[in-house]
């Protein structure tokens, strides 16, 4: 058996510095069913996480490994120079899922490929590069999306192809505006998005790209119809509206199946990826049909799309929606948020509870100065994974755990990860 201390030392010779690690000794996971996955020295965990909210529906679910099984005996590839009958029937059926008129969506590898491909179809539509998009936000890797992400810790470049400008946002603990009332904080918000069109842009601005809640940004929840007004100022300055449901699509955060549904809009532009494919790379963009097919090049997509992907993707999605994963989310979600609220009471470092469903952010800080705590953060982290659970980790001052199980996690899995995670949090405080 090849132990963790030799695989790490592999890691170190051959992959960048710059590819993070979680923990002080980083595991590699080989194996998983349900929401439990296995550690390559034979430890369990509860996947609390999910390979970053991608692994939606569980670890192993037959009717999806079926469909992988069935299409890699056929055919693994072709390209979208090909007709792929699978990548149409998925898209069929996130199309009508979407709720945007005459929809059409293209396929990419990632959530990064998809803001990429959204933004460049709308700065071309526009004829402009100038974008708006919220403080905190994140919306992938690439050069073009590093440049529309506004947190320095993941901006490798100041070089960006756009013109970008932060407005206020969902992040409510921090913010000059946090104190108010839902109402009166959306309208301070508002306000400023007015006033930056006003004063930091030509005038002419191609698009508003939002995540509904922030993933990166420690799961930062704006309140019910904060988007609403958004998207009333950016329709009046013809701005189209991309919402980024690369986190909060699918179902996750209970209530709605897609994020921007809590505030009452329909988009111009939906980005996903992540969660659909349950392990295997997907993403992509939706758009009416005459956004869409605005692009003036031709354009393929090398392995977007492709037939183990969209066969694996449809099989997924049908098991979502025919298990009703959503609704699973909202009511196994409720438990899990009343019992973080519990540790909460127990807990003054704890900040702030927040998010939607199965997806659930706490903050820590210093309760007197309000100061991040990182280093406790990081802590309860590594006190978790000895406990055998596994969280993810972020916020603008890495000081949020990021809480995003599987839609399929059990009522009684929800109650084990909470008292590891109780039992964690007040190991780290010693």
């Amino acid at each position: 058996m090849t132990t963790h201390a030799e695989l790490l030392a592999r890691h170190r010779r051959v992959l960048p510095d710059w590819m993070i690690l979680y923990y002080r000794e980083p595991i590699a996971l080989v194996d998983g069913e349900g929401r439990y996955v296995w550690d390559a020295e034979g430890r369990k965990y509860l996947d609390f996480f999910g390979g970053i909210l991608v692994t939606m529906s569980g670890h192993k679910v037959p009717e999806v490994v079926d469909a992988i099984k069935r299409q890699a005996d056929r055919l693994l590839h072709s390209s979208t120079l090909y007709l792929i009958e699978s990548q149409i029937a998925l898209a069929e059926k996130i199309a009508a899922l979407s709720g945007i008129p005459d929809a059409k969506v293209f396929f990419t590898n990632s959530g990064t490929e998809a803001n990429d491909a959204a933004l460049m179809i709308a700065t071309q539509l526009r004829g402009s590069n100038q974008v708006l998009a919220f403080r905190g936000s994140y919306h992938g890797r690439s050069h073009s999306t590093v440049g529309v992400t506004g947190q320095r810790a993941w901006s490798a470049t100041s070089l960006s192809p756009f013109h970008t400008v932060y407005v206020h946002g969902p992040y409510r603990l921090r913010s000059p505006f946090g104190h108010l009332p839902d109402d009166e904080y959306t309208a301070a918000c508002v306000r400023d998005l007015e006033e930056m069109i006003a004063v930091a842009t030509s005038g002419q601005v191609a698009a508003m790209i939002a995540e509904p809640i922030q993933g990166v940004g420690g799961f930062a929840t704006p309140p019910d119809g904060f988007l609403g007004a958004v998207k009333e100022v950016t329709d009046r300055h013809d701005i189209l509206f991309i919402s980024d449901e690369v986190q909060t699509g699918w179902g996750r955060t209970g209530e709605n199946f897609w994020g921007f549904q809590a505030h009452g809009i329909v988009p111009d532009m939906v980005t996903f990826a992540k969660g659909l494919g349950n392990g295997l790379a997907i993403g992509g963009v939706i758009a009416p049909a005459e956004v869409m097919d605005s692009l003036p090049a031709n354009s393929i997509s090398t392995f977007g799309g492709n037939p183990l992907s969209t066969a694996a993707a449809l099989a997924n999605l049908e098991y979502l929606l025919e298990n009703d994963l959503q609704t699973n989310a909202l009511k196994v979600g409720a438990r899990l948020k009343a019992g973080l609220d519990e540790i909460t009471d127990e807990v003054p470092e704890i900040a702030e509870v927040r998010g939607k469903g199965l997806m659930l952010g706490i903050e820590f800080a210093d309760p007197e100065t309000g100061e991040p705590l990182s280093a406790l953060t990081n802590e309860v982290m590594e006190r978790s994974k000895e406990e055998g659970l596994l969280i993810g980790k972020g916020g603008l001052f890495a000081n949020t755990l990021r809480i995003a199980p599987p839609l399929s996690l059990t009522e009684e899995e929800a109650d084990e990860g909470l008292e590891k995670l109780r039992a964690a949090i007040h190991k780290a405080r010693q």
